[in-house]
């Protein structure tokens, strides 16, 4: 079984750590390993280094091979220029086509913090053996919902179809993207919908095939980009090439087009959670919801409901009298702000492109 890291977002809600030159996946936000490297880790050692593949912008090479040296060389799969996920899974998945067409493979992502690891282990190894015996399925690993995400995207699942290694098999039923609020309190209570997380198990064939069907015209030129894999003058070909393809994402492209017969759900708990913003960040650490959330050296008096990170070795941040606050310190930027008002941050780090602090976004 081989699985695939798609690790080219760039994170800008998670500002001032994340940046275009080093977005949030390559970052410590949860400890002392980047989110990257925890998503590798807890594939080995079941899933050996040789056969985990890293998805990514030629930019980031460098980052990569430093954090993860572990993973060959060959094994990243690098655009040349930011695209939507559509066409980035067609190229990751058309080069393992050519490797192993029908060799199970498991699409994950970079920047989520997984708590049962042994639990997502055990999935993973689950669906990679129901795929090995249906290579034309794909199963979708979701999760149970903790309360009525309006943020993520939905998975409706049906009738049990089997139990596998103790995991139940559900039938499919349709994909819902980011319901509204009064909507998602009726997914969470109907209990016949789980977040989808970005997770699958299936076959390079499969997703090969369904690109050639669904979406011609990024099909066609993946393949012939990928024709040209191994051999002399690829990098230069997929540079000359690759923006061709659409902007347009996985869910759009494929997902919600497939025939519903040809997927199947697995719904558990894995503690999962995506830290694409602080405050989500802050949901995934916290015990209680007046918790602080802190790294670095810090002192608090009378604080709650605060999430504050220190990335400078030599400085001590002082909280007193505090609520319901975010603090971000970097080497360059200060971030002091209230969880409420962090979806203006986007707006102003957007509005210092191509001034003095253009260099800060």
């Amino acid at each position: 079984m081989k699985a695939i890291i798609f690790a080219g977002g760039t994170g800008t809600r998670l500002w001032p750590l994340s940046r275009k030159n080093s977005p949030k996946q390559f970052e410590k936000i949860a400890g002392e390993e980047s989110t990257l490297e925890l998503a590798v880790n807890r594939l080995f050692p079941e899933i050996d280094y040789k056969d985990i593949f890293i998805s990514s912008n030629i930019k980031y090479k460098e980052i990569i091979r430093k954090k993860i040296p572990q993973i060959p060389e060959g094994n990243l799969i690098l655009e040349p220029e930011k695209k939507d996920v559509g066409p980035a899974i067609a190229l990751a998945t058309s080069v393992l086509y050519r490797l192993n067409p029908d060799e199970p493979i498991a699409i994950l992502w970079s920047d989520h913090l997984v708590k049962k690891e042994d639990l997502f282990k055990k999935i993973i190894k689950s669906a990679g053996s129901y795929i090995k015996k249906n290579p034309n399925k794909i199963v979708f690993i979701t999760h149970k919902p903790r309360f009525p995400s309006v943020n993520l995207g939905y998975v409706n699942f049906g009738s049990k179809i089997m139990n596998q290694n103790g995991f139940n098999y559900y039938e499919f039923l349709g994909l819902k993207y980011r319901p509204s609020k009064k909507i998602a309190k009726t997914f969470f209570d109907s209990k016949n919908y789980a977040w989808n997380l970005g997770y699958f198990v299936t076959t390079p064939r499969f997703i090969y095939n369904a690109y050639k069907k669904f979406c011609p015209d990024i099909f066609n030129n993946i393949e012939n980009i990928t024709k040209f894999y191994g051999k002399k003058g690829f990098e230069k070909y997929l540079k000359d090439n690759y923006g061709k393809s659409e902007s347009i994402s996985f869910d759009n492209a494929i997902l919600e087009k497939l025939n519903k017969k040809d997927a199947c759900v697995i719904v558990e708990d894995i503690g999962w959670s995506d830290v694409g913003s602080w405050e989500a960040l802050k949901e995934a650490l916290q015990i209680n919801q007046n918790e602080n959330i802190t790294q670095g050296d810090i002192y608090l008096e009378k604080v709650s409901d605060c999430l504050i990170y220190n990335y400078e070795n030599k400085k001590l941040i002082v909280g007193v009298d505090l609520k319901d606050g975010i603090i971000i310190n970097t080497q360059d930027v200060l971030l002091i702000t209230t969880k409420h008002s962090m979806p203006k941050i986007k707006k102003i780090v957007e509005s210092f492109k191509g001034t003095k602090n253009d260099h800060l976004t």
